[in-house]
């Protein structure tokens, strides 16, 4: 039976989602965070140590500038209200991507959470914000040439933005599309992928644990008969 270490989920259809009940693409934002607080209470009750969430890629800077402001405030708010229950809760928070790109008040609140949450043991969870997978390759190969190292698999991967993290045995997406859009292309090689339709707000603790059951069932060959 497959164990699980690390689940990386792209969590589409939040906006959508919203639109459907009739609101706005921002209460589908803040609906899709309560899903994530529930997929992590599932995480750890199942000991699952790793979780990666596609939160915000290099390609959503071309939404609306009133939606990426509110999403940015989300989460500022979040990090700001919640740290303290990350802490009781023994919750680490680690971030991949540029975040130098970010305005100021959120990587201020992101980098105290990050320094905050470093002793947490519990599970790991890792938000990809302003992360994009070709961006990450590019950025290792830059500092292959700046260290004057090697070309190895080995030295890459240690330059990686997932450097001393192991790759994801599954990926989730939600939302009803059926592409990587970008998000951990070198990682994510020989992972399970699991495509629903269900919109992101919609996705329950249920649907997660069947998923789960399913991959342990899966023989994984790794290119091996």
């Amino acid at each position: 039976m497959n164990k699980v270490n690390h689940i990386a989920i792209i969590m589409d259809g939040n906006g959508r989602w919203g639109k459907k009940k009739g609101k706005s693409r921002k209460f589908g934002h803040i609906n899709g965070v309560k899903v994530i607080e529930k997929i992590v209470k599932t995480s750890i009750k199942t000991k699952i140590p790793i979780l990666t969430f596609y939160t915000f890629s290099t390609e959503n800077w071309r939404r609306p500038k009133a939606e990426i402001n509110f999403l940015f405030k989300l989460i500022e708010n979040y990090f700001l209200k919640e740290i303290n229950n990350l802490i009781n809760n023994d919750i680490r928070i680690n971030i991949i991507g540029n975040i130098k790109k970010l305005p100021k008040r959120i990587r201020n609140r992101l980098r105290e959470s990050i320094r905050r949450t470093k002793k947490c043991r519990k599970i790991l969870i890792n938000l990809a914000l302003n992360y994009g997978s070709k961006d990450e390759i590019i950025d290792a190969i830059r500092l292959i040439k700046f260290k004057k190292q090697g070309i190895s698999l080995k030295n890459f991967e240690n330059n990686l933005y997932t450097k001393r993290l192991p790759d994801p045995d599954l990926l989730i997406r939600t939302g009803g599309k059926k592409r990587l859009s970008n998000f951990l292309l070198w990682q994510l090689a020989y992972s399970e992928i699991y495509f629903l339709d269900k919109l992101w707000p919609d996705f329950t603790s249920s649907d997660f644990l069947k998923i789960i059951k399913n991959f342990k069932k899966v023989k994984r060959n790794f290119g091996k008969i």
